[in-house]
């Protein structure tokens, strides 16, 4: 067995009895102050010094022997949901959850310093251990990196991972280039003239123009855009009218635009916006359009992916390495790989013969807590990678990773 993973086991049990503190105490984004306290006195306990940020955010550093640097993340934060499973470390908070895993990410990154943090004298460069909050919400990223989560020391490259229930247990998911879209909020509101049921001739109907506004703005999808590139967008609420015999005045839609093309977003954020403004027009009614943009596409780094690859070969095996195809889902560990490069992947926490397998945000939504030492693992090993080899040993990794996996080169 790797040696890593042999010491991720030996400290497994701790780092899932943090996960269940971490699981029966979920706080929202931005109030995650428990949470936070708890890491920090984690940290401070392995002797690694830390720092507050972004009101709920906890930044850990080692300095080891050289200069490079290199980030580990953890989002903290959790759902509004109840959850509903009979376990020992079921939520305590009525409405609130750990539903998408962020307390495991927390607890394996802690296993994580944990483990480097008795290599310290031996690292050739430093790490950052980077406790995010609010990925759920507004986004605790870009807070994190405008209260300094990157300076002193300078971060060079970032990982981070996500639990992901499809895969199973001792798996490992990798995506290269684009593997996470971007997403822009809109709200429309149709405005056109109330009147009795009765006189229908007397009103311009918002709920009539919405109808067509909704249909209209599918062909961005299905004839304004290239099929071969991701694209979706949702109208998720609507509401409009008091009674049933009264035409309304207004109708308010809210909805999203997900797609993997970034340089298009701007354009098709205007043809939707267009479309809803010109079909009212056409109506006798009108709109006023706003735009929330929200998370950039998530974009992994190549080479940063080729050392993870590498680093996984040893502690799960070749055949339990997973390339999968991108999701349109979010995240804002899109942030951070715009200013350096970095890797972001999915460790198997499912388990079909236990019945683990139930989808993120669910209130339902649990893991094999062996994914932990797996996840540890991985992540110490890419660590100590990337300081020893460098993202600079691109040609050495790809003539590797052909001998292993048959790779063609993405670079």
């Amino acid at each position: 067995m790797n040696e890593i993973l042999k010491e991720a086991r030996l400290i497994q049990d701790e780092i899932i009895e943090l996960r269940r503190k971490i699981h029966r105490e979920p706080e929202l984004g931005f109030e995650e102050t428990k949470t936070s306290e708890l890491i920090k006195k984690y940290l401070e306990k392995l002797g690694i010094e830390t720092k507050i940020m972004a009101k709920t955010g906890v930044v850990g550093t080692i300095k080891g022997n050289g200069e490079k640097t290199i980030a580990i993340r953890a989002d903290i934060d959790a759902l509004p949901i109840q959850e509903e499973n009979d376990v020992p470390y079921s939520s305590l908070v009525p409405g609130k959850m750990h539903a998408c895993g962020h307390d495991v990410h927390t607890a394996i990154a802690l296993g994580a310093a944990k483990l480097l943090s008795q290599r310290k004298d031996k690292l050739m460069g430093n790490v950052k251990f980077i406790f995010q909050p609010a990925e759920e919400t507004t986004g605790g990223a870009k807070p994190m990196l405008e209260a300094g989560a990157f300076e002193n020391p300078k971060v060079d490259a970032i990982i981070g991972l996500h639990v992901d229930p499809d895969l199973q247990v001792g798996q490992i998911g990798y995506t290269y280039g684009k593997a996470y879209a971007s997403s822009d909020m809109f709200d429309i509101n149709v405005i056109g003239k109330s009147s009795h049921g009765a006189e229908p001739h007397k009103s311009i109907d918002p709920i009539v123009i919405s109808a067509n506004i909704i249909n209209m703005i599918q062909t961005v999808v299905s004839r304004e855009s290239n099929p071969l590139e991701p694209l979706v967008i949702t109208i998720g609420s609507i509401e409009g009218g008091y009674a049933r015999n009264i035409i309304a005045g207004k109708v308010h839609m809210s909805g999203i635009i997900r797609m993997l093309n970034e340089e298009n977003r701007d354009m098709i954020v205007a043809k939707v916006e267009n479309i809803a403004k010109k079909t009212a027009e056409l109506m006798g009614g009108k709109v006023e359009f706003t735009r929330i943009e929200g998370y950039p596409c998530l974009i992994n780094d190549s080479r940063m992916i080729n050392i993870l690859r590498l680093s996984a070969l040893g502690i799960v095996g070749e055949e339990n390495i997973k390339n999968v195809l991108p999701t349109l889902g979010v995240e804002d560990f899109a942030y951070y790989l715009k200013k350096v490069p970095g890797c972001f992947y999915k460790l198997g926490c499912g388990n079909k013969e236990l019945g683990i397998d139930k989808p993120i945000h669910s209130n339902m939504f649990d893991v094999d807590e062996n994914c932990i030492a797996y996840g540890i693992a991985v992540h110490v090993s890419t660590v100590l990678n990337f300081l020893k080899e460098g993202i600079s040993k691109g040609n050495r990794q790809k003539r590797i990773l052909k001998d292993l996996f048959n790779y063609s080169d993405t670079l």
